[in-house]
């Protein structure tokens, strides 16, 4: 006969089994900051089959003693003074940039100008950003940059290019690896990028995907309100789920209902085939959904139907999602490709958060904290969601995110979940030892599977 310490040590080595898988995804998904040098200057190319566009980056530090500029105080000074110079400074990185396809060279049309500023042992370093599109580029493969900012009037200067953006090989916003480096003498490069594939592009996407749940607060929290009562069945209370196998059942039919949902407005609003509507407007439903949610877990709208609201509210997230594609000028089968290696990377993403969560939930489920803990949490889960909501309608900031952010941010969430579930194994032992575990009635599950089928 199975003893009462046996099975919950049988459940604990199962969660642990998906609670390290969960935290090796989160804790990779932590990637490094991108580096930058502090005295080189930089061209970034975005590539697509029809279009090419891209910046150069020059120091501040190199402008100050070329232009003799005083370029001195906080971003806004530097760009208060950087303004009036913005010709002078457009003339001078076009006459040091050229972009040749074919021996025949390309228009660049210079049309814009940001301020990046970085630290360096300790230390400010700013960069003056000058973004340009390339006029008439055919979608050429190969073709050739010059590039020889300061080459000539300041010692030892050099120069480096990255593919930012590229759909056809399958980059996305680097900012680390160097293709090719400029110096005296090698002022111009051959940049070749036949070395392209479908699975480049997939894959790349996929990462696009996690990427876009690591750095999206909002959708993290609608995952986490939809988590709470997973481990749960209404029948009018909420009751704690028998098995493990039935909990995460539960979770996965809510998760997959929301994977469907937002993958189908995704796929639309991407391919264009679905008007979107104004992009704050969006964002704030999303946001109400949160809210919803939220409240549903303390009074019960749609009880145990938890699957069909995750469905409904993830239409409107995938209208956020199709945001990650909107604009992109590439041919249809890259696009749809660049889709599906997105939504995949959002799965794997969403999957991470669940599981990891999911961990300490079903330990706690049988404690007398966890309806405490349930209540609480989506308090404050719906107030985030309206503060959120009254951000994003009136166009105001109110400091969500400050507080958000860093807490979701990585590899401190997956220490916190690592964290939480530990202590949540401890109080269901401490609890269980002391035989104050909430009871599982044996038929409370079939009774309410039976009210769902005659409902």
């Amino acid at each position: 006969m199975t003893s009462l310490l046996t099975k919950p040590l049988r459940h604990t080595r199962r969660v642990f089994a998906a609670l390290s898988a969960a935290l090796l995804v989160l804790l990779t998904m932590a990637g490094p900051a991108s580096a930058h040098s502090v005295d080189e200057a930089v061209i970034y190319l975005d590539v697509t089959d029809r279009a090419m566009a891209g910046r150069v980056e020059l120091p501040v530090v190199a402008l100050r003693e070329f232009f003799d500029l005083e370029l001195a105080g906080s971003g806004d000074e530097l760009l208060d003074e950087l303004e009036p110079n913005l010709e002078v400074l457009q003339n001078y990185a076009d006459e040091h940039l050229s972009i040749s396809v074919d021996g025949q060279e390309l228009d660049v049309d210079f049309d814009s100008l940001g301020l990046l500023s970085e630290k360096d042992n300790g230390q400010e370093v700013n960069f003056v950003q000058l973004g340009f599109d390339v006029i008439g580029y055919n979608g050429s493969r190969t073709f050739d940059v010059t590039f020889d900012p300061f080459f000539d009037d300041l010692d030892g200067r050099s120069g480096v290019l990255l593919i930012e953006n590229d759909l056809g090989a399958g980059v996305y916003d680097n900012e680390e690896t160097v293709l090719v480096t400029y110096n005296p003498e090698n002022r111009t490069r051959t940049i070749d990028l036949d070395d392209t594939s479908s699975w480049a592009t997939f894959s790349a996407s996929v990462g696009l995907g996690v990427d876009h749940i690591k750095t999206g607060p909002d959708h993290v929290l609608f995952v986490l309100v939809l988590l709470l009562p997973s481990v749960l069945l209404f029948s009018g209370k909420w009751l704690p789920q028998a098995s493990f196998g039935k909990a995460l059942w539960r979770v996965l039919k809510i998760a997959t209902m929301f994977t469907v949902a937002h993958s189908v407005t995704f796929t639309l609003a991407g391919l264009g085939w679905l008007p979107l509507p104004p992009s704050k407007l969006v964002e704030a439903i999303i946001a109400i959904s949160i809210a919803l949610a939220a409240i549903h877990n303390i009074k019960p709208i749609f009880p145990n139907k938890e699957s069909w609201l995750a469905f409904g509210f993830g239409l409107f997230h995938g209208m956020g999602f199709a945001s990650l594609v909107e604009g992109l000028d590439v041919s249809r089968s890259t696009q749809l490709i660049s889709l599906l290696g997105r939504n995949v990377g959002i799965e794997i993403g969403q999957a991470a958060v669940i599981l990891a969560g999911f961990t300490a939930l079903f330990m706690l489920r049988r404690t007398r904290y966890y309806l405490g803990f349930l209540n609480a949490a989506s308090i404050v889960m719906a107030i985030v969601a309206i503060g959120w909501m009254i951000e994003r309608l009136a166009e105001i900031e109110l400091g969500i995110n400050d507080v958000v952010e860093p807490a979701l941010a990585l590899p401190r969430a997956a220490w916190i979940v690592l964290a939480a579930t530990v202590a949540a194994i401890g109080i269901f032992f401490v609890e269980q030892k002391a035989d104050r575990l909430i009871p599982i009635e044996p038929d409370t599950e079939d009774e309410v599977e039976r009210e769902l089928v005659n409902a």
